[in-house]
């Protein structure tokens, strides 16, 4: 399995350096580093980073503001930095849905654990995500269906069976799926019709 792929954004080049090594000797794949959230949204969006660490008070934007946009573009795991254990830091995190946060300094101890508990999560929340997705698709294919079902009874007199049969016949015979077919029946009985 390829290292993970890992950027890390601090404006404190200590740090940086300091969770660098430890990545690197825990087998991981620093791939950039920023010292300010507007390299940080540039290098994540050129690099793709597998993982991002994100200091929460670097130059602007801030490693929260930095989240927040970077997670507005699409799911990634994000651990956030942070010299403060704040409560109000915490919980804007949490809002966020950021996977971790880390409180500095960073204890090689603790670094792999949370990076692995994270990376499980993120995976968590992306099969997630992909079962919502795949269960609204469902339903709406079902909605649609429905709906032809009930032009294709109102239309030709068929019973709900009949209809439902038909919308299956029609699927298999033109070897496409039935809610392509139900779709169509849909359009097709929207255009109004010359006498």
């Amino acid at each position: 399995m390829p290292a993970l792929r890992v950027l890390i954004a601090d404006d404190e080049a200590l740090i940086r350096m300091g969770l660098r090594t430890m990545l690197t000797e825990a087998g991981y794949q620093v791939v950039g580093e920023a010292g300010d959230g507007r390299r940080a949204i540039d290098l994540i969006r050129k690099l793709d980073p597998d993982l991002v660490f994100l200091d929460i008070k670097m130059p602007p934007p801030d490693g929260l503001a930095v989240a927040q946009q970077v997670l507005a573009e699409g799911l990634r795991p994000i651990i956030l930095l942070s010299a403060y254990g704040d409560r109000g830091f915490v919980d804007r995190a949490r809002r966020l849905r950021v996977m971790a946060y880390l409180v500095k300094p960073i204890k090689e101890a603790d670094l792999v654990p949370t990076i692995e508990v994270a990376m499980a999560n993120f995976r968590a929340m992306l099969d997630q995500a992909g079962e919502i997705r795949s269960l609204e698709e469902a339903l709406q294919t079902r909605k649609l269906i429905e709906r032809a079902k009930g032009v294709l009874m109102a239309r030709e007199g068929l019973s709900e069976a009949e209809a439902f049969a038909r919308l299956q016949r029609t699927s298999r015979d033109t070897r496409r799926p039935m809610k392509v077919v139900a779709a169509e029946i849909l359009a097709a009985d929207s255009v109004p019709r010359v006498e």
